[in-house]
Order: C-alpha cells, then sequence, then structure tokens
C-alpha cells in the first residue's frame, strides 16, 4: 500500500465528506456513545441567524465549538450536539422592511400583521442549506436534522414560561425611560445592544445663549452635540458646588454665564499653551462676578424655541438645576436638558421637578425619527438631518455663539448600522438592578478563556448593569404574553398554550403576533370587560438567553434531562458577546435557578481583513471562506484559526498565506512521514514477513531516538489532556505543530536509512523495531490530532488500520465496529483518545535529545556562516553545555554521538568537561536588574560593575555555590544573575555561536585537507546518484550500476571514489560507481545526467544490471552476453551455450563476472578496488 509523492488535500477531504455522509459516520459516533451510556456533557450552541452566509466568525467560532466537543465524545462523552436557528428579531424584520420599501410602522398595520409575518417567516431558514453545506465542509459535526428554531411554538412557549417565573418573583415591569433607540428600525434596543456597534463619527457642536428671565443682557451658554434635542430643552443644569462666572466677551460685547474651569471653550486661544499669555486675559474678557452653581439654581431663562409655551406643564420649565454629573471637562459647565432625548436628561428633571412622573413630556419624535407636531420649522425631516436648518434659524435669532465640528465615538444601530438615539418610550423591563450582585457572584463560579475577559470586561458589564428593556415594539418575534386592561391595573402573564386555553377558551398551536393578538381574556376584576394582549413583542435577545430551557422545551418536556444537564458544560462565541448572549444567559439563569448557565466559557476575538480593518462584502477585502477551503482544505483553515491569538479572545489580521503555510509545515511534512512508513513496511513485507503492530516491541527498543520519540509522544499525549482539561486550545496548537516537526523533520530524518533497512548489524531486525515506533508514534498522534483535523486525521488512520490485527474483524463484517479498538474501528472518531503512558515519560531521553538538537542547529548556523556546504565535512564539533545533566553527557557520548556527526557531517564531536570549559569559552554574569531593582535601589550601579568584573573561574564558583556576595549584598545565583557562555579560544580555523540564553556554545574545526574535500565530493556524487535514481522513479530495492565519465584530463571524481571506497559500499550494498570506461558495451542506460561535483562537470549514469566479460573474449561469444541477466547466473559457477553447434563454457570470475564492481575488482582494473 503506497500514497503519491503528493495529496490534494481539499480533495481528499471531499472525499472523506461523501464516506462521512454515506456512512453516517457523526450519527454513529453519536448512537454508540449513546449504547455506551457515555457521561453526558452538556453544550448549547448559540442560535445564528440564517438570513446571511456564514463568514469567518461563524467558521472560527464553529470550529472552537467543534474541537471541544469532538474532544469530549473522544474522552467518553455523550454530547448532544444541536443547531439551532435565531428566526426573530430586527434583523429578519429589517430586510424585510427594505424588501417592501416600509418605512413607518403603520405600513406594516396597512398591509397586515399577518402578512407581514409571512414574509419574514419565508427568509428565516433562506439560507438553512448553504449553512449546512459549509458547516459540514469545515469538518463540523453538528445536528441539522434535529434542529430548533426560535419560532418553533414549542421553543416560544418555553419563552413564555421563562418570562412568566419572573414575573411571578415581581422581576417584570412596565416603564418609561430613556433607552437607546434604532429609526430605522423603529425600537428600543437595550444598553447591551447599544453598546454592541460604536463609530467615531463627525457631529456638529454648537454653543448657544439662553438669555436670563430679567437681566437680558446676561445669558446662560450652553454646548451640545445633539442640536435636534434643542426644540425640547425644558432646563439647564449646574453642577452645585462648581465655580461659575458672569463674564463679558469683550469682542462680541456679551456677557454669559458659564463654568470659570471652561473659559477656554469660549476663548479657545486659552488652549493653547505655546501662544496663550494670562496678560491677554484683559484683550479678551472681564469677569463681572463669581458664584457656586448652587446660585443660580431657580433662575429662569428665555427658552430658545416656544413650542412647547402654551401647556399646562410650561409652568415649571425653562429654568436652572443642579446635578453633580454635570463636569468641568467639556463644554461650559452648563448642560441643556431635553428629558425626551438624554437618560441623566431625564433623571434630573423629574428630581427637580421638572416633569413629573407619569406626566406628559416634551416628545416631537415619531416612531422613525421624525418631527411632529409642533415643531413646524423642520416637521416631517429626520432628526440626524434637521441640525443644518436648527443651527440656521439659531443662527438667525442670534442665539448662535459658536459653531464647530466634533469627532467622538457614536453608538449606531447593530442591525441598520444606522445612528441611534436616546428617547424616551414606555417599555417591558425585566429587573437587573435588583439580583445584579446574584448574577456578579454566579460569574465568578463560571471558568473563561482567557480568564480576564471575565475577571474584567463582563464583571465591569455585570457590575454596572441596569435593567433590561425586554420589548420591541415590532411584529415578528415572540409576543410578550401579558394581557391586560387599557391602564395595566389587571395585568395576567400566561405561561402556557394550556393556560391561554383555560383563560380564554380559544386553543391555538403557534403563538406568533398576528395569532394571539385576537384573543381576548375575560376580565375578573371588571366582569363584561375583556384584557387584551399588550402590543410588544420580545427582544430576541430574551429568546436566545432563553435557549437552554426553550430548544428542550422545559418545563414541558424533558425535565429531567435538562435538569441533570444544567449548567451546560460548554460554550463559546466571540468576544462580542460578552454584552450580548453571555450576558443574558447568566441573566435569565440567575433570576430563574440562582446559578450561571454555563461552566466553561471560551471567548474569541474578531476575525479582520488582512488590513487590520473589519471584513467588508462591499470592499472585498478578503477571501471568500468557500474558496480557501475548496483550495487549502478545512482543516488548514481550521489549524490556521485555532493556532493564532485569536483564540485569547484577541483579534487575527486574516491572512491567506498563514493557511498555507499550515499545509507546507504541517500537513506535508506530517503527510510524508506516513507516506514514509507506507512505503518501508512494503518494502520490509516485501522479504515474505508480514508487519504486525507490537507494543511490546516499542517498548522494549533500546534505540536512544525510539526512546525519546516515544517519550515525546505520551508528553503530547499527557499535555493535550491538561491543556484541553482547562479549554486552553491557543497552547494546544503550539505544542502539536511542534511536535510534527518533532517526528518529521527530526525522528524520521534521523531513522531514515535504519527505516529503509540500510542501517545496523541486522538492518531487518533493525527497520522492524523502527517502523514499529513510527506506527505507534503516528496512530497515536493521529488519534490525539482527530478533535483538532479531523479529515486528515481521518485519512491517516484508514490507511493505519489496515494493519491492525483486528482490521479484519471490521473489514469482514465480524461483530460491531469497536470504537475503543483501533483496527476495528470504523472512523478514528469512533476511537478513545489515547491516555499517556507514565512508564514512557522518559524526561532524560527528552532533555537529551534538545540538547542534541541544539548542538546540530547551531552547527549549521556554524556552517552557514563560513559558507561549508553540508556535504563536505567538518573535521571537529566541540560542543560546552553549561552545567549539563550526567545524563546528557552520557547520551551525547555515547548512542547519540552517531546521530549528532552524522548530522553535522562530521568526523569528530568534542564535549568539553567543566573542569576543562575555561580553556574554550569565558563565562560571565551579569545582574537580573528587573528582578534586582528594589533590592539594589542605589547599589545598582555598583553591584552591576562589580558581577562584570567577575573572572570566569569566580562566575563558575558562584553558580557552583547558588549565590554571589558582591558589595556587601547576598545574590540567588539562580533567580538573581544571568549567565553566558562565550567562545575564547583562538584560531581562524575556529567558527563559534553562543546559544541566545548564553547555555552552550558550539564549536568548528573548519580546516579544510585533502581527505575532507574528497569526502566531500563523495557526498555530492552520492546525491546526485540518488537524485537521478528518484527522478528515474525506482525504487530503494531496484539493483543498478553507475557510471562515470569526467572531462578530458579530470580525475576529481575518480580520486574522491578512490579514497572512499567504504562509504559507496556502505551506501550501495557494495556496489561502486565507475569510470565510464568499465561499462559494458550491452549497458541499457536507464538516465543520464550531468552533475556538478567539485566545481567539476561530471557525466553520471544509472543502467540496469549487466554482466561483465573479460577483456579476453572475442565474437562470437561476446554477443551471448547482451542477452544475460546477473540474476540468471550464480557466483562461482559455469556458464554453458552453443554458438553454430558448438559447446562453450564460461567460468563466472574467470570469463565473466555479475557486475562490472566484481569485475574491476578481480582483474584489480584500478588499483584502488
Amino acid at each position: 500500500m503506497s500514497l503519491p509523492p503528493t495529496l490534494d488535500f481539499a480533495k481528499a477531504e471531499e472525499e472523506i465528506c461523501k464516506k462521512w455522509s454515506e456512512e453516517e459516520t457523526f450519527k454513529t459516533q453519536d448512537k454508540l456513545s449513546l449504547e455506551r451510556g457515555d457521561e453526558e456533557y452538556t453544550f448549547y450552541d448559540g442560535p445564528p441567524f440564517a438570513t446571511g452566509l456564514p463568514h469567518y466568525g461563524h467558521i472560527l467560532a464553529g470550529t472552537i465549538k467543534d474541537t471541544v466537543t469532538r474532544y469530549a465524545v473522544m474522552s467518553g462523552k455523550h454530547v448532544e450536539r444541536r443547531a439551532g436557528w435565531d428566526c426573530h428579531g430586527l434583523p429578519v424584520e429589517y430586510e424585510i422592511d427594505q424588501k417592501l420599501k416600509i418605512t413607518h410602522r403603520d405600513q406594516v398595520l396597512e398591509m397586515g400583521v399577518d402578512k407581514y409575518n409571512a414574509e419574514c417567516r419565508s427568509i428565516v431558514t433562506r439560507y438553512t442549506k448553504e449553512w449546512e453545506s459549509t458547516v459540514t465542509r469545515l469538518g463540523r459535526w453538528i445536528d441539522f436534522e434535529n434542529d430548533y428554531k426560535t419560532m418553533d411554538p414549542t421553543f416560544m412557549e418555553s419563552v413564555w414560561w421563562v418570562f412568566q417565573q419572573l414575573f411571578e418573583k415581581n422581576l417584570v415591569y412596565q416603564g418609561y425611560k430613556v433607552m437607546p433607540y434604532s429609526t430605522a428600525c423603529s425600537t428600543p434596543l437595550s444598553n447591551f445592544e447599544a453598546g454592541l456597534n460604536y463609530k467615531d463619527v463627525h457631529d456638529p457642536a454648537i454653543v448657544v445663549s439662553f438669555p436670563v428671565v430679567g437681566e437680558e443682557d446676561v445669558s446662560f451658554i450652553a454646548w451640545t452635540t445633539t442640536p435636534w434635542t434643542l426644540p425640547s430643552n425644558l432646563a439647564l443644569c449646574v453642577h452645585p458646588t462648581m465655580d461659575y462666572v458672569k463674564v463679558l466677551d469683550k469682542k462680541a460685547e456679551k456677557t454669559y454665564i458659564m463654568a470659570k474651569a471652561r473659559l477656554p471653550q469660549l476663548f479657545p486661544i486659552m488652549n493653547n499653551k505655546k501662544k496663550w499669555k494670562p496678560a491677554m486675559a484683559d484683550d479678551l474678557y472681564e469677569i463681572k462676578a463669581e458664584m457656586k452653581g448652587q446660585e443660580l439654581v431657580g433662575k429662569r431663562y428665555k427658552p430658545l424655541f416656544d413650542f412647547f409655551a402654551d401647556t399646562p406643564e410650561a409652568r415649571n420649565y425653562w429654568q436652572v438645576v443642579s446635578d453633580t454629573y454635570v463636569t468641568d471637562d467639556a463644554g461650559t459647565g452648563v448642560v441643556h436638558q431635553a428629558p425626551a432625548f438624554g437618560e441623566d436628561d431625564y433623571r434630573v428633571c423629574l428630581a427637580s421637578g421638572i416633569i413629573i412622573k407619569g406626566g406628559e413630556i416634551p416628545c416631537p419624535v415619531d416612531a422613525s425619527g421624525m418631527f411632529t407636531d409642533p415643531v413646524s420649522v423642520v416637521k416631517g425631516q429626520h432628526v440626524k438631518k434637521a441640525d443644518a436648518e436648527l443651527i440656521k434659524i439659531l443662527k438667525e435669532d442670534g442665539r448662535l455663539v459658536q459653531k464647530g465640528d466634533l469627532l467622538h465615538s457614536y453608538p449606531f444601530c447593530w442591525r441598520s448600522d444606522t445612528p441611534l438615539i436616546y428617547k424616551a418610550v414606555p417599555s417591558w423591563f425585566i429587573k437587573v438592578e435588583e439580583i445584579r450582585d446574584k448574577i456578579v457572584d454566579n460569574n465568578k463560579k463560571t471558568y473563561w478563556v482567557p480568564a480576564n475577559v471575565k475577571e474584567v470586561r463582563f464583571h465591569n458589564w455585570l457590575s454596572e448593569a441596569r435593567d433590561w428593556a425586554v420589548s420591541r415594539n415590532r411584529f415578528w418575534g415572540t409576543p410578550i404574553p401579558i394581557w391586560a386592561n387599557d391602564d395595566l391595573t389587571e395585568t395576567i402573564c400566561v405561561g402556557s398554550i394550556d393556560e391561554l386555553e383555560k383563560l380564554s377558551g380559544v386553543r391555538v398551536d403557534d403563538l406568533h403576533k398576528d395569532v394571539v393578538d385576537k384573543i381576548t381574556i375575560p376580565s375578573k376584576k371588571n366582569p363584561g370587560t375583556v384584557l387584551n394582549r399588550v402590543e410588544e413583542v420580545f427582544d430576541c435577545w430574551f429568546e436566545s438567553g432563553s435557549m437552554p430551557y426553550a430548544q428542550k422545551h422545559y418545563p414541558f418536556e424533558n425535565k429531567e434531562a435538562f435538569e441533570k444537564g444544567f449548567p451546560a458544560d460548554f460554550i463559546a462565541e466571540g468576544l462580542d458577546q460578552t454584552r450580548g448572549w453571555f450576558y443574558t444567559l447568566m441573566v435569565l439563569s440567575t433570576a430563574l435557578f440562582e446559578q450561571p448557565a454555563f461552566k466553561n466559557l471560551i471567548v474569541n476575538g474578531l476575525v479582520l481583513a488582512g488590513d487590520g480593518k473589519k471584513m467588508s462584502k462591499r470592499l472585498k477585502n478578503y477571501p471568500d471562506p468557500t474558496l480557501v477551503i475548496s483550495k487549502y482544505g478545512a482543516d488548514a483553515l481550521r489549524m490556521y484559526l485555532i493556532n493564532s491569538p485569536v483564540v485569547r479572545a484577541e483579534p487575527l489580521k486574516f491572512q491567506e498565506p498563514g493557511v498555507l503555510g499550515v499545509v507546507k509545515e504541517v500537513f506535508l511534512p506530517w503527510y510524508n512521514a506516513v507516506r514514509f512508513f507506507l512505503q518501508n513496511v512494503d518494502r520490509w513485507e516485501k522479504n515474505g514477513q508480514k508487519f504486525v503492530p507490537s507494543p511490546e516491541k516499542v517498548k522494549a527498543t533500546t534505540n536512544p531516538t525510539d526512546i525519546w520519540v516515544s517519550a515525546a509522544t505520551q508528553g503530547l499525549i499527557k499535555y493535550v489532556h491538561q491543556e484541553m482539561g482547562a479549554y486552553r486550545l491557543y497552547t494546544v496548537m503550539p505544542a502539536l505543530v511542534k511536535f510534527v516537526d518533532q517526528l518529521t523533520n527530526w525522528y524520521v530524518r534521523l531513522n531514515r536509512d535504519r527505516l529503509k533497512g540500510l542501517e545496523g548489524e541486522n538492518p531487518t531486525e533493525e527497520a522492524e523495531t523502527g517502523l514499529q515506533v513510527l506506527f505507534d508514534v503516528l496512530l497515536d498522534a493521529t488519534t490525539i490530532m482527530a478533535p483538532f483535523t479531523p479529515f486528515i486525521t481521518e485519512f491517516f488512520y484508514q490507511r493505519l488500520r489496515k494493519y491492525l490485527p483486528s482490521y479484519k474483524d471490521a473489514e469482514n463484517g465480524g461483530g460491531k465496529s469497536n470504537p475503543v479498538l483501533p483496527g476495528k474501528s470504523d472512523s478514528v472518531h469512533f476511537l478513545r483518545l489515547p491516555a499517556y503512558d507514565e512508564s514512557r515519560l522518559n524526561e532524560k531521553a527528552v532533555e537529551s535529545m534538545e540538547a542534541l538538537q541544539a548542538i546540530v542547529e547551531q552547527g549549521r548556523t556554524c556552517r552557514e556562516k563560513r559558507k561549508i556546504g553540508l556535504r563536505t565535512p567538518i573535521k571537529s564539533v566541540v560542543a560546552i553545555l553549561r552545567s549539563p545533566p550526567e545524563h546528557v553527557v552520557e547520551a551525547l557520548s555515547g548512542p547519540l554521538k552517531t546521530y549528532v556527526l552524522s548530522e553535522l557531517n562530521a568526523w569528530e564531536l568534542q564535549l568539553v568537561p567543566k573542569e576543562q570549559a575555561h580553556d574554550w569559552v569565558t563565562l560571565a554574569l551579569t545582574p537580573n536588574f528587573k528582578a534586582l531593582g528594589k533590592k539594589l535601589g542605589k547599589k545598582m550601579k555598583e553591584v552591576g560593575s562589580a558581577v562584570r568584573a567577575l573572572s570566569h573561574d569566580d562566575a563558575v564558583k558562584a553558580l557552583d555555590e547558588g549565590k554571589l556576595e558582591v558589595a556587601g549584598i547576598t545574590l540567588d545565583a539562580k533567580t538573581e544573575l544571568e549567565s553566558k557562555l562565550s567562545f575564547s579560544k583562538q584560531g581562524d580555523n575556529w567558527e563559534a555561536l553562543s546559544s541566545q540564553d548564553g547555555s552552550l556554545v558550539v564549536a568548528m574545526d573548519c580546516t579544510q585537507d585533502e581527505a575532507i574535500l574528497s569526502a566531500g565530493k563523495s557526498r555530492e556524487l552520492i546525491n546526485g546518484i540518488q537524485t537521478l535514481r528518484k527522478s528515474a522513479g525506482l525504487e530503494l530495492e531496484d539493483v543498478v550500476e553507475v557510471f562515470f565519465k569526467e572531462e578530458d584530463g579530470v580525475t576529481v571524481v575518480e580520486d574522491a571514489v578512490e579514497k572512499n571506497v567504504p562509504v559507496f559500499e556502505v551506501k550501495f550494498k557494495g556496489s561502486i560507481p565507475l569510470p565510464q570506461r568499465f561499462a559494458p558495451k550491452w549497458a541499457v542506460t536507464i538516465k543520464s545526467e550531468v552533475v556538478d561535483v567539485g566545481g567539476s562537470n561530471v557525466e553520471v549514469s544509472i543502467c540496469r544490471p549487466a554482466v561483465a566479460a573479460s577483456d579476453a573474449l572475442k565474437d562470437p561469444v561476446l554477443g551471448v552476453f547482451p542477452t544475460l541477466e546477473p540474476s540468471d547466473l550464480k557466483e562461482g559457477q559455469d556458464f554453458t551455450f552453443k554458438i553454430d553447434g558448438t559447446d562453450h563454457t564460461l567460468t563466472e570470475g574467470k570469463d565473466f563476472w555479475l557486475s562490472s564492481t566484481a569485475k574491476a575488482r578481480a582483474t584489480k582494473a584500478v588499483s584502488w578496488l
């Protein structure tokens, strides 16, 4: 069984997708888990809207969810992975409004709520098939057949139940509050929704005057960035203890009242520290009087507009009030109050008696943000567009003092992407503030990755959480189940379909507004009258927050199952959900059960375009995810995303080359390792043996690299379990990537010839041992990585399982597929993840190998610095390690030495003992100033100089003793000193390099004598021959003869071969490359190519094996040789044949030989054979 040289990973994944679909692999995994009675692991999947296609944010979150739940299942848990769809709310309605060109709620009422809701229903599942296709292609296993929708009657009924529970706990009230308001969607938004979409925008910033009644030549001045609220101004607010001044503006010849600290607002030059001089004040202004803010309270002023002058409430309007929310960091210290359009304005005006609770408040703006009567001057204009006209009027009336522009961060509607306003509207609220402390406590019971999002961002949000407005003045949503009379003095909250039927006598199977609004409930307080349902529907966030209960139709069904699995073991979404789904889940679970809704949570960051900007369909600044998957494969995308800062809640600038990098740096080497294993098992089995995996042989190996790679594998397994137990995907992936590198670039490379059966006293036995270890490692790595890269691991598993004896059981249908038994299991995803074997966690082997790798890598760098190619040997490598453990020295001096020499192509390796280190290096110490800052204080410089002045021997002594006394201070050598080795031996022949941490110095003797140069040329020739074999498509076991032809008079290659015969004998199993003159005339050339050896062009030919004839033989006897195959003849035997009826007998070793090498050696045709 073999694999092609390269693999199209994306196409291979498509085949696996097809296999999974045909064999219903996901269903089978779920079924097997249930049959085993695995422990339940509860996972909640936040429902997305299916009105748009999945983007990178969905793919990222989906990958995290799939990875964790796959890991849970393969760890022996049963996980219900049910897809859900958010069907209600603004996203759907906004799209229908755009389609039907609806700009006002009256248009909906005219067409009929039933027809409008039918339009909404028609699009909510528009892209579910595309979602299913993309999610499935991503390798995410989630149940679409058993999905839930927030518009399902069962889901909506549970939402009613949730609300009724809160209602009965007195956590629901109707209030009139100033709230963030979307004029595009004609509905209020909750505070957390308002925080979802801030943008930096330019707004007008103006200062206007309010003449004091009875003192018309003096005016209060106030600054605002919302001129459209000025027609509704009812008061001015000052800070009670702040200093205010009556100031004459000498240039304008007008007197104003404002905060003293805010004079720079009126006279901007005061903000210019370079130009402003206190002496300039006399030319600009004159302070007529000073007072505290409290002294201004009660003063009346002339309103800007008189639109509300004729109302009965006007007697309380247009006077100065005070509150401590006024600041002196912006504006004039006088804040204009429009209680219908500001939360603080409403609070202050209510407290000051400007307005009364339950009374009318001037609010000349309709549901769509258009001005209404009595503001005739801008009637019919949108508030934000009316700013310019109102500023013009103020200027004409002489009330405009300053006009400017302000760039500031402003909230936009998260759905329509239009600016929000703040507007007083009646809403139904949940009393979050009443249970806020319990919510904060419940948050402490949860585990978040990363923790700082929970401890800072989410905690701060919860600590300041305000009552939650859950009602929306919309149509497509779960209706708020309150039936009431007109003045709300009689209210009933309905919690189920049965209860509604019992109260009204009407049975329904749909709970949408167009159905339930027709139902009335007889009044108990006033017989003969009826209660009608209040007109609002739920905010869709209330529905998604109810998802744990509603997806199960709790408490009407699945009561025991739900309660057993609550809170959820795991959820995951993006950082934006700290003010969204995470928040609503926590609020509702606390209100219902006084516990959190989840135990563990992974928060992902935002995936940005490559330039750091938000991904935009309009700008097309990111690659289509479906094209990326079809190009590189889903596993590459999954691994790229998980192995990035985005799983630590940090932003990721998406780079397509990064996905390609995963393919090149991880999957291709991993694939090549599996391919190499399969090739060499096939080669090994050609000896008539059967490869049967044997854990006993793996454990019995004495090869140091076998022991190391086994230990590294067990270490990886242990680490994956440890980190996945802590939900730290961002630490797991680097370890997996590093392991693939260790396996492919170290273990396989170090053992390439051994695994091919070309090394050791018993090459066949050595090859089998290495293959046993490699199989064991590959199977473990494939299994442990399955949750992360489900496709490539399935691909590898299907090829590895065939070597397991138990595979025959599955292949021949021998009983059920056993998910615990590799081979018999039909999918890697049915297996249990391997547990690490403590007995194989060989730390000494790992440490020794780390030392080997460090020496080799530094040695390669030394070569590069000297520009000495790897094929040219190095005479000697010297390694000086600072305080190496004894087992590392023993390993590098013993079993690992051969590998170091081979990797560096060196003839000698010298490990310098500690007592001789001073002959080669100098040990220098420096203080760790970061650790010593407070301890040293003013002595920092003195101590630093003294430590740096230490000799090599004194530095060694300090490290040995673990402490150093200097300048009257005792320093801890381990924590308060930093040490570094540097090469100090003299001589141009040396090239040395010190490690970054100063713990290792590697030096090379770069002397180049004739023997070294000759050996280098031999390596070049060997490499040329190997390359030629590969390009000719030859396998390792294919026997050939090699001949070379040099330019006239040149014997570079022949001299090199002469001096390195044993090297060629080992490499080519006794066959030696010979000059072309020794090639039989009948030799068939397979391929010929010119190769550069030591700067000389040499023609190298690989030929089929041919029988070599004695030079004494003549025709017609020679004519027989082209027909002979060496395999047909035997060494030491005669060969008899007829020519024209005459018998001829030739003797092997005299008249002919089975190869040209044998002939050259026997005839001494060359002196070096």
